[in-house]
């Protein structure tokens, strides 16, 4: 699954899931992410103690209806999963058109979208509907019923690890707790799975650990459950918003200035693109980066989340994710990751003076063509700078050189000799 068509294939699969933060909607999408990539899926049990939090219960939900005096269903669940309140207690009931609008939520502005709402840990009820809906019920009672249960059970995550020729990871995050939401995040799963295919076959350096989670508690749990082997992160991306078609946006990670937020810079300044510094909002970026761990992990997203007035609606449909636009997202990753992979110090074995290029063919197998200068250039910068304190990124970023001109000078000139690792 290495296209747009094909990644945009994946989120209209899984679009009609009814996902939460825990219950067999995360089961249902990690089955078929588990037909594209093999995954170790682990169950948490509620009640869990992680870090200051806890698991919470397990909530599922078969069926939810607002229905009028003639049984007619006014909001009906089996039409959007984004009617109900996620985590929504279980009620059947007939209640007045009064009281039940303390139960509904809609978007005024927006008046014919579909809200996205949840109360994971404030227990009530709801449902959510377009105004425009709203405005045509007639006063009256209605009946209410929502077939959901809230129990023991656990909070599902999954791994899937592309071995590199080292230990240290890079980690790949994605949530997956969004019921139909298709940019926020199917289409961040989605390239993440092509990430990871594509990975898969090209022998990388780091090791790949990619983590399908619900937002927030997910993270928690794994850093909870991961504390052993945090040092072995040297860098990561919470991946969303993968498939919009605003351009791409990162967020430096915590620290400002760790190797994965250099690589993003590095390799965005050719194309439409925003980088934003660090904030403790937005998705797991703030879990991974919190004072304790502070890992070097960043975001990428197109339109960053709440920017887009289709986010968090029923607007978020898979019509508004575009294949070019995922495509492009993957492709971005798979060139910041060959980046990381690449990215090496590098001795000089003859620095007294400039050795003698010509007599090794370094200058003539270069001809006059027109890139001849730039490859010149990336010679002399990598030999002058390869003290065994730069690495290629910090030779490429004072040279002003693209990365890939400075690491072929580099290979170059270990094959001649002149540079060890």
């Amino acid at each position: 699954m290495r296209t747009g068509p094909e990644m945009h294939a994946l989120v209209e699969r899984l679009y009609p899931f009814c996902r939460s933060i825990t219950g067999d909607g995360v089961r249902q999408t990690l089955a078929v992410i588990g037909e594209h990539l093999p995954l170790d899926r682990y169950e948490v049990p509620s009640g869990t103690e992680v870090l200051d939090w806890t698991v919470p219960a397990e909530w599922n939900i078969r069926d939810a209806f607002v229905a009028d005096s003639s049984g007619r269903r006014v909001i009906d669940f089996r039409k959007s999963n984004l009617h109900v309140v996620g985590y929504s207690v279980p009620v059947d009931r007939v209640v007045s058109l009064t009281e039940l609008r303390t139960h509904l939520h809609t978007l005024p502005q927006q008046p014919s979208l579909i809200p996205y709402r949840t109360s994971y840990y404030s227990p009530t009820w709801g449902f959510c509907l377009a105004q425009d809906v709203l405005d045509t019920l007639p006063d009256g009672d209605y009946h209410v019923k929502i077939d959901s249960t809230l129990a023991d059970g656990h909070l599902t995550y999954a791994e899937h690890v592309v071995p590199g020729e080292v230990s240290d990871e890079v980690l790949v995050s994605c949530h997956l707790c969004h019921p139909s939401l298709a940019n926020d995040n199917l289409a961040g799963i989605a390239v993440a799975v092509a990430l990871a295919q594509a990975l898969a076959g090209e022998k990388p350096y780091y090791t790949y650990r990619f983590l399908f989670m619900p937002g927030t508690i997910g993270a928690i749990t794994w850093l909870a459950r991961n504390s052993e082997r945090i040092d072995q992160v040297k860098h990561g991306v919470v991946l969303a918003c993968a498939g919009d078609r605003g351009s791409l946006t990162y967020k430096r990670s915590r620290r400002g200035d760790a190797d994965i937020d250099r690589v993003f810079a590095h390799i965005l300044k050719d194309k439409p693109h925003e980088i934003r510094d660090f904030s403790p909002y937005g998705y797991d970026e703030r879990q991974f980066c919190s004072p304790g761990f502070n890992l070097g992990v960043g975001s990428l997203t197109r339109t960053p989340y709440a920017g887009y007035p289709e986010y968090h609606t029923s607007a978020d449909n898979p019509s508004f994710v575009d294949p070019d636009s995922m495509a492009d997202t993957l492709d971005t990753l798979r060139t910041a990751f060959s980046v990381l992979d690449r990215n090496r110090r590098y001795v000089n074995l003859s620095p007294y003076g400039e050795p003698q290029l010509g007599k090794r063919g370094l200058y003539d197998s270069l001809g006059g063509r027109s890139d001849a200068k730039q490859a010149q250039l990336a010679m002399l910068w990598v030999l002058s700078l390869s003290d065994g304190d730069h690495s290629l990124l910090d030779i490429a970023e004072r040279a002003d050189l693209p990365f890939g001109a400075v690491a072929a000078a580099a290979d170059a000139l270990q094959a001649a000799g002149l540079l060890k690792e």
